[in-house]
């Protein structure tokens, strides 16, 4: 399955709604939106990740070093919406404690 991703901009405000699956063959175009955006000192990134119903550890790679970069660029980065079976691998690997995280769903993990 692919990666859809939708962008919106309001102000310094910059949503990414994502829908698909975040693995080695689509973290590159994820990294190719979202790395320039936490590069901009000041913005405010959420990413949405409702729609995501798998993620690999490629795809947190990529969230990773959009922490980092927006940390070195005085912005800020939060994930929401994300089902529990894609929040667990946040917890299994620590990031949830470093990653700001809002709204998880339920669901089956």
């Amino acid at each position: 399955m692919n990666l859809q991703i939708k962008q919106e901009d309001q102000d310094n405000i910059h949503e990414l709604s994502l829908s698909g699956e975040v693995d080695a063959f689509t973290a590159p175009q994820l990294r190719e939106k979202l790395m320039p955006l936490t590069e901009k000192e000041g913005e405010t990134i959420v990413v949405k990740l409702a729609n995501v119903n798998y993620m690999d550890s490629t795809g947190l790679g990529v969230f990773v070093g959009a922490l980092k970069s927006s940390k070195q660029n005085n912005s800020t980065l939060k994930l929401t919406g994300m089902t529990s079976r894609v929040h667990r691998l946040f917890e299994i690997t620590g990031l949830d404690e470093v990653i700001d995280i809002e709204d998880v769903k339920g669901g089956s993990v």
